[in-house]
């Protein structure tokens, strides 16, 4: 169970509020600034506020300062979403975002140029495969979901790493069945 859900939490999980995001500023970038304490899909919320800011940064930003941007967000994103992960005392939160954010970053950083309808279907991909997890993006997932990290920062920098790791292989898979669409 995700601490985005409405059923109550699991014993000792946390639910995210705006003073617990405020109160380290890994929290702020792992709950995307705000777009993980949606009450409802969080996740499409954190994509939806990724897409924005990507079109808000578009104008200033080069392939080498997307590119530049993308692998500084990795291991702060890493470093956030495992601190984060260790407050909420959750292995994975559905309420840390910063996975969704790089990863459809990453999606419209590879795709672009792109008109809007292409970008939206990026979107809609991205997030069936974030959401439904077929087959590699299960596999992915599986890896690290459920794991109990213990009481170590190295636990927790595998809880990290495995709310990354899922979302940048469903951005793999948007950008595979992307490729294909064009092709055909």
């Amino acid at each position: 169970m995700s601490a985005s859900d409405s059923s109550p939490l699991p014993p000792g999980f946390m639910r995210p509020t705006g003073r617990f995001m405020l109160a380290h500023p890994a929290h702020l970038i792992a709950l995307g600034f705000g777009s993980g304490l949606s009450p409802k899909a969080p996740g499409t919320v954190g994509t939806l506020w990724a897409w924005l800011v990507f079109w808000v940064l578009q104008p200033w930003m080069s392939e080498a300062r997307w590119g530049l941007l993308i692998a500084l967000s990795l291991p702060l994103g890493w470093w956030a979403c495992s601190v984060t992960a260790r407050h909420l005392r959750n292995p994975d939160p559905g309420n840390i975002v910063w996975d969704e954010v790089i990863a459809f970053w990453l999606v419209l950083w590879l795709v672009m140029p792109a008109s809007f309808y292409d970008q939206l279907l990026a979107f809609i991909l991205f997030r069936y495969f974030d959401a439904v997890k077929p087959g590699p993006v299960r596999w992915a997932d599986r890896l690290y979901h459920g794991m109990d990290p213990g009481h170590t920062r190295h636990g927790w920098a595998k809880a990290g790493w495995g709310i990354l790791f899922d979302d940048l292989v469903a951005a793999f898979c948007t950008l595979l069945c992307l490729a294909l669409w064009k092709t055909i």
